[in-house]
């Protein structure tokens, strides 16, 4: 502290709001790369200060303070960091990064968050800090993503107050009084003190010292501020000798540019600054106080001055007017830019144009340019074809071979087209634009073929020949009409269905397609589905789902949409690197291995929680045995029983310079290796008490019906490995005796079961996912390679290959489906089961389906005394083939359609709008009770909603609460279990428009099992329009249905007029005039635009419809007084 020192400016702290009066300061510190100081209060608002004048500067609400208007506020700000991404606060509740211009970067806040205190970098950068406080959790916090990496609960939980990093240490004050040494990458306390009684008033650490002020107990009774300051020397790890403050040490700070210097004040204003190696000289001065306590002091990085706060709410600077400033090097502050007056112009019809200025312009405008100064930079090299790179030899200055002249000389290739052409084949014609190729038109850019097949076909012809666009990935194109408008088909001309990509987390799509065609999975996966499981999320009743509508499909398009979001759901996936949302710069053949381990433990926990026993999941997957650790020092060898379902794959290390080349591997080889795992590691023997030397292996006692493999290539030995043709055997076979397993093929297993020494399990490759490259331009993908003739009940079914990219599936040889090339497709995940499965596809399930879940359907709260509603009871005939439901549901939207701007202004549709399933009501369509409800499920929803389409649902805010909604919720999975049950017992579904209702329900429908009244009274050729029901139930039924807009549609009414219609249509079938009255709804609608007309006051009909367009199907509560009665007894729905 230097003799011109004095006190600089004093400023006022601003309140919380601009009339309220000035609160205290709660936290402060100087910014270490700006000169910025930075204040905190007690209602989470942060305020910085610029320069010596202390110019305020931003200010932003961190952290949110739930104290009502005019009392304390909650949030206190207790200390800040500072880093180049921004400034880091923490509260009580939560801590906040924001720029140093105001704007959040991240804010984090848990339930368990109830009293943080301190925080402090782990490292000497600024990448990742720990938080901690009087609450038993710490967090380690990565500073740059905001995520919380790591949440700790020692076993005796200390409760720190202040933090201070220094050396290789993190100095922490608890609230009892003691000071603990962390270590930064542990958070364990490696040395400990215990100086005070009472909580330590203030902490500092710096270099090698530590300096803290206390509370201890006075002379005559009562606590007050010990007038020494305790030093502790962090190199030797020992208290140093205190250094005396006769006035009571309130707070202190090192000085940031001499080491042994610190500056000592007390709450009535006295300031000393002391060498620590040399207390007996200090340099003392005095600060005005005005009846005021000071409250805390903070030092400038650059050691030219330091602050103080008082309880006045006020803020002090000391220091030289002339040296004053905050960092040494600091960096400058951004400003807003100044606004220039606009000026004001009279403005009339009178005024003549040229009194509105122009800007002023130095340089020519880039509108501009003249054209032959604009052009194309950046174009990627053209690429030479591989039939000419195979004549190229090799020499010291490159590559030379004989130019195949086919262009002209010095002709310019236009790369970027021709390497587009490559990346990405064009899309199909939309199934909308295909009538207009018959009528001539051929001027549209996507071209019309019949499949990828043939369009590849011509290509090759054409000298334009690609052998990895089969692997490439395929992309959905979206028209005005939705995705039902793509044609898949195109993809796919066999009878195995491809699953779709627009959906999060569909990278496991070939996984999926993987377990689907391994037949042991589908067995159990049907079997526990059809049994009466209540989980809400589980994974295996979504696998049978899923699995069951993809066999029924039979190969039209379908999507894992429940499967995914289920998976998205489990508790313990965030943190596995196998959820899209939650992972970054992660490979997909990583992700695809973690969800393989993650699934097949997840499918066996949920199998064990309905099964009685879950002898059979393990059995299909699991392998049992022991794993040994033998203690080299003293031979102690410990066992503990264990099962392992999956086996990361091992190689043979690489070797040495000077070794001798050793024999090539085999697979089986590396698969013994890695069932076994012997490693030599480090580990606690019981019978040395120490750690030792730890040989670890697994002694296998059972191998299970389906081995499921992570191929883990990670090196170029590993990957060169697999180029080795045919390095992955179709069979292979397994003897398992004395804890050992063996594994055998192709010579060697034909030996053994000529002479079967032993039992010997024969296992047959399913499938394999690989892990495509298919261009420098495309980012890696997966696909998946199946053998679909295991998965056929047919036993003389020979193999059957199958490529299936997604929703593009096409038959391949064998010898493709096993060929990898390190430059483009490696395995990831490898399939085996037991040939004695193969072929075996068991359907007992269908019938011991349990159809429980169908009489447990509530009755919704009746707004309407017109409501009517019978569950199914068990008494009632069980519905089957011969029976009719009408049904109906009601959506509401989940996430907006995303699109993409072309810098020609068109709109690309990239993923579609997502709607989730709100209401669904399935009404009688046979018998007495015709028409009459027996399910009106709402469903309830965790997710957020982004719009509740109440003019077409009828659904409003708040109505898919569990905590606020009026009526009776079930989960999405309880109705879908109960359509499903149905569909499998073979009832037929009458409704209107079922295909899109299906296809976002997520559940696939046979045309044998649905009615659609859409399609029934389609017009045919005389129009290709789709008839909407309102106005079919207009003009067949006379009656006016959804005529209330503002309540939207009404589900039961929907089904209701549904069953009427197909009624209608029954009996003009029979009496032979269903042409004539398609003709008569054909020159009708034309008169009223297919829309229902206006009524006017006197209730009448306009002849004419109003020009202003309607939605297509918005809900009506009661019926005109004209219609006429129905044919059964009418129930109502229950309405607001």
């Amino acid at each position: 502290m230097e003799a011109e020192w004095n006190e600089t400016v004093r400023i006022a702290f601003p309140g919380p709001l601009p009339t309220a009066p000035s609160s205290p300061v709660t936290a402060f510190a100087f910014d270490t790369s700006q000169e910025l100081l930075w204040t905190g209060n007690e209602y989470g608002r942060v305020t910085s200060f610029y320069g010596a004048e202390l110019q305020k500067y931003t200010s932003y609400r961190g952290h949110v303070s739930s104290a009502p208007r005019g009392a304390p506020g909650n949030a206190p700000v207790k200390q800040f960091l500072f880093s180049d991404k921004g400034v880091i606060s923490v509260s009580s509740r939560s801590v906040h990064c924001a720029s140093r211009r105001g704007l959040a970067q991240w804010h984090l806040g848990q339930n368990e968050m109830v009293d943080l205190r301190c925080m402090s970098f782990t490292g000497k950068g600024a990448d990742e800090l720990v938080v901690a406080g009087c609450q038993p959790r710490l967090y380690r916090i990565d500073a740059e993503k905001g995520t919380i990496l790591e949440t700790l609960t020692p076993a005796a939980p200390v409760l720190y107050t202040m933090m201070r990093r220094a050396g290789q240490y993190i100095c922490a004050a608890a609230h009892d009084g003691s000071i603990h040494l962390l270590d930064p990458k542990t958070l364990v306390a490696t040395q400990c003190w215990k100086p005070y009684a009472n909580p330590v008033n203030d902490m500092d650490a710096r270099g090698d010292y530590l300096l803290t002020c206390g509370w201890a107990q006075q002379q005559y009774g009562g606590l007050g501020l010990e007038r020494l300051v305790r030093v502790y020397d962090l190199k030797n790890m020992r208290p140093a000798a205190p250094v005396a403050f006769q006035q009571g040490a309130a707070f202190v700070r090192l000085h940031p540019k001499l080491s042994s210097t610190c500056i000592v004040i007390s709450q009535s204003g006295a300031i000393n600054s002391i060498d620590v190696q040399n207390p007996d000289v200090p340099t003392m001065r005095y600060a005005a106080t005005f009846e005021a306590q000071l409250t805390g002091l903070e030092l400038m990085p650059s050691g030219k001055g330091f602050a103080m706060t008082d309880s006045h709410c006020q803020i002090m600077l000391w220091g030289s007017q002339s040296k004053m400033q905050f960092t040494e090097y600091s960096k400058p502050t951004e400003f807003s830019d100044a606004h220039t007056q606009a000026k004001q112009v009279d403005w009339s019809s009178d005024t003549p144009v040229n009194l509105i200025g122009m800007p002023y312009y130095r340089e020519a405008l880039l509108s501009g340019w003249p054209n032959s100064l604009v052009h194309e930079v950046g174009a990627p090299q053209p690429k030479l074809e591989q039939a000419i790179l195979a004549t190229l030899r090799k020499t010291d200055y490159g590559i030379v071979g004989q130019n195949p002249r086919r262009t002209r000389r010095y002709q310019a290739e236009h790369s970027r087209s021709s390497q587009r052409a490559l990346d990405s084949l064009a899309a199909p014609k939309f199934l909308s634009e295909k009538p207009r190729d018959d009528n001539g038109d051929h001027e549209s850019e996507r071209r019309m073929s019949e499949d990828i097949g043939k369009t590849l076909n011509s290509l090759a012809l054409n000298g334009n020949s690609d052998a990895l666009a089969y692997y490439r990935p395929v992309e959905i194109k979206y028209s005005k009409f939705g995705i039902g408008d793509f044609d898949f088909r195109y993809y796919n001309k066999t009878k195995y269905s491809g699953l779709e990509t627009h959906i999060v987390n569909s990278y496991a799509n070939p996984l999926l397609q993987l377990l689907r065609f391994t037949n042991v999975t589908r067995n159990l996966a049907l079997q526990h589905t059809a049994r009466d499981c209540r989980l809400g999320n589980c994974l295996l009743c979504e696998l049978g789902f899923l699995v069951d509508m993809l066999e029924k499909a039979q190969g039209r398009n379908c999507q894992a949409t429940n499967f995914l979001r289920a998976l998205g759901r489990q508790r313990s996936a965030g943190t596995l690197a196998i959820l899209e949302p939650h992972t970054t710069n992660t490979p997909l053949t990583v992700m695809i291995q973690n969800l393989n381990r993650y699934l097949v433990h997840g499918l066996m926990e949920t199998y064990s929680s309905v099964a009685s026993n879950a002898g059979d999941m393990q059995a299909a997957f699991g392998m049992k045995g022991s794993h040994l650790s033998k203690c080299n020092s003293c031979f102690y060898e410990d066992a503990k029983d264990h099962w392992w379902y999956t086996h990361d794959m091992r190689y043979p290390p690489k070797p040495t310079k000077n070794s001798p080349r050793s024999a090539a591997r085999s697979f089986t080889q590396s698969l013994q290796d890695s069932i076994h795992r012997q490693e030599q590691q480090r580990g606690w023997c019981m019978r040395c008490q120490g750690y030792k030397a730890i040989t670890s292996r697994r002694a296998i006692y059972a191998t299970p019906k389906v081995l499921m493999i992570n191929a883990a290539v990670h090196t170029p030995e590993e990957r060169q490995l697999w180029a080795t043709p045919g390095f992955l055997p179709r069979e292979i076979g397994t003897i398992n005796a004395n804890g050992q397993v063996y594994c055998y093929e192709k010579q060697d297993l034909e030996v053994h079961l000529v002479k079967r020494p032993h039992a010997i399990t024969i296992y047959e490759l399913v499938g394999v996912v690989a892990d495509v490259a298919a261009g420098e331009t495309q980012k890696s993908h997966l696909v998946s390679v199946v053998d679909t003739g295991i998965a056929d009940p047919d036993p003389a079914q020979s193999p059957n290959w199958h490529l299936v990219n997604d929703f593009l599936v096409r038959p391949i040889a064998q010898d493709e489906a096993l060929h990898f090339d390190p430059r483009w497709k490696l395995p990831s995940i490898i399939t085996y089961q037991a040939k004695s499965r193969s072929h075996v596809i068991d359907d007992s399930w269908k019938s011991a389906l349990d159809t429980s879940i169908l009489y447990r359907s509530v009755a919704q709260p009746a707004f309407d005394d017109a409501y009517r509603f019978r569950p199914l009871s068990e008494s009632d005939p069980l519905p089957d083939s011969s029976t009719h439901c009408g049904i109906d549901a009601e959506f509401v939207r989940l996430l907006r359609e995303e699109i993409d701007m072309g810098a020609d202004g068109s709109r690309t549709i990239t993923r579609p709008a997502r709607s989730g399933l709100a209401r669904v009501s399935v009404l009688r369509g046979d018998g007495p009770e015709q028409e009459l409800p027996f399910i009106d499920d709402y469903i309830a929803t965790d997710d957020p909603v982004d719009d509740y389409l109440t003019q077409w649902s009828g659904l409003n805010p708040g109505d898919l609460d569990p905590h606020q909604s009026p009526y009776e919720l079930v989960g999405l999975k309880t109705i879908y279990k109960k359509l499903w049950v149905m569909l499998n017992l073979g009832v037929v579904f009458v409704g209107h428009g079922l295909s899109s209702d299906f296809r976002t329900i997520n559940i696939h429908v046979g045309s044998s099992q649905v009615v659609d009244t859409q399609d029934l009274f389609s017009l045919g050729d005389r129009s290709q329009r789709k008839l909407s029901l309102r106005f079919l139930a207009w003009f067949l039924l006379q009656e006016d249905i959804q005529q209330d807009a503002t309540k939207g549609h009404d589900s039961i009414e929907d089904a209701r007029t549904a069953l009427k219609l197909w009624q209608r249509y029954l009996v003009y079938t029979e009496e032979g005039c269903l042409e004539e009255v398609k003709d008569e709804i054909w020159r009708r609608g034309r008169k009223t635009e297919f829309k229902v007309p206006a009524l006017e006051k006197d209730g009448k009909r306009l002849p004419e419809t109003p020009k202003t367009t309607a939605p297509n199907t918005p809900v009506q509560s009661a019926r005109l007084a004209w219609t006429s009665p129905p044919p059964r007894p009418d129930y109502g729905s229950p309405l607001k």
